[in-house]
């Protein structure tokens, strides 16, 4: 595919704090550096789009009033650092989901690529010459699976996740920004600019699902 290159985030854990089933603006904390991480690739032009698993909505714990406004609140944020973000998708189907959102296995829902492929078409992005960054492995494989390099990094969930999973691995989001834009990875890394390339929240680390919070 030809287009520009772009980076994409998972959201609780990576960009912003992890808070299970985040729900209440007030508790939207994002992650030291994140802004100026974001606020950089959009100096230069990168898209910046969020994918995000949302098995809150699914389960019917709260609803995409609630995530607008976290969303909404994490817009704020950014924007005190001159950052923004070009595109936020959300997947609310869960195995476990009520009504239209109970799905075994929906191609949007992480580690399927559903999410990234739709963000590409939309911002016409070229997923060879992009990267996927996250602090769990199924952003990790969603990333694969688009035809992504990806990015682990430590904060959330990352500090349990197998580093070799992973074209890169940074201790957060400002270093693995830092990293991939000075091609700094260790498997030759490449500016996205240039590079011709290469190769959920609301999740958990494991396979059962925490208990749910109150919204």
């Amino acid at each position: 595919m030809t287009g520009i290159p772009a980076v994409f985030l998972d959201r609780d854990g990576t960009l912003n704090e992890e808070v299970e089933y985040l729900c209440r603006a007030e508790d939207v904390r994002l992650v030291p550096g994140a802004r100026e991480a974001v606020a950089r690739l959009n100096a230069l032009g990168i898209p910046v789009l969020v994918v995000t698993n949302q098995a809150g909505i699914g389960r019917g714990l709260y609803g995409w009033p609630e995530f607008q406004a976290v969303t909404a609140r994490m817009a704020e944020l950014l924007a005190e650092a001159g950052a923004h973000l070009d595109g936020v998708y959300a997947a609310p189907h869960h195995p476990r989901g009520l009504g239209d959102y109970a799905h075994p296995d929906h191609p949007d829902r992480k580690p399927n690529p559903g999410m990234l492929l739709r963000a590409a078409r939309e911002h016409g992005v070229d997923l060879a010459r992009s990267w996927m960054i996250g602090d769990k492995a199924l952003d990790l494989e969603a990333g694969r699976n688009a035809g992504c390099r990806v990015a682990l990094v430590r904060t959330g969930y990352g500090a349990a996740v197998d580093g070799s999973l992973a074209d890169l691995v940074a201790p957060d989001l400002g270093a693995a920004v830092a990293r991939i834009l000075d091609g700094q990875d260790g498997q030759d890394g490449q500016d996205p600019r240039n590079s011709q390339g290469g190769g959920d929240g609301q999740d958990g680390p494991g396979p059962a699902d925490p208990a749910p919070r109150p919204c």
